[in-house]
């Protein structure tokens, strides 16, 4: 891709489009603006390809980037008419179920989940969203600038936080 060929970066943007859109969503629930901000994204890639040429992750890089438009856009829209109120439900699981008793059950701890993950202040939501986009250790630092040790600290921190919300609701 950094040498000019366009398959390169269609194999780039085929492998990073989905889990960067889903980090993008926990920002932006508006369909229009996350995808904005993704094609903002893979065009910061074409523009600052040696950048990330010297990243130490591509992956990393791509997400940090992602990240400080993200962020960006948040204080662009503050600073303008509107204001951002709407959050985004996580993503449910695709799993059927296969009774009623088990669908209900289901439902509830999903329910639960989400109202867990709603009442994660925001550094520990982005990091939930970070993990469960696949990102290591490593790389979830190098995103956040932040010592690795700190990630595991507030990864500890927000399992804790995740277990105590979703006991308190059951």
């Amino acid at each position: 891709m950094l040498a000019g060929d366009v398959r390169g970066f269609d194999l780039l943007y085929e492998r990073y489009e989905g889990p960067l859109f889903r980090f993008i969503r926990r920002h932006h629930p508006q369909q229009q603006d996350a995808e904005d901000v993704l094609h903002e994204a893979f065009l910061a890639l074409l523009r600052e390809g040696d950048a990330a040429r010297r990243a130490v992750s591509l992956r990393a890089w791509l997400f940090q980037v992602t990240r400080n438009l993200c962020l960006n856009r948040h204080r662009a829209r503050r600073r303008g008419t509107r204001a951002v109120s709407d959050h985004p439900q996580p993503p449910g699981v695709s799993a059927s179920v296969p009774d009623p008793y088990h669908a209900l059950e289901h439902a509830q701890a999903q329910q639960s989940l989400f109202a867990a993950l709603a009442a994660l202040p925001g550094e520990l939501a982005e990091l939930y969203q970070l993990r469960v986009s696949g990102l290591s250790y490593d790389e979830m630092a190098s995103v956040l600038a932040v010592p690795v040790g700190t990630v595991k600290s507030r990864m500890h921190t927000m399992v804790s936080r995740l277990r105590e919300e979703i006991h308190r609701d059951l």
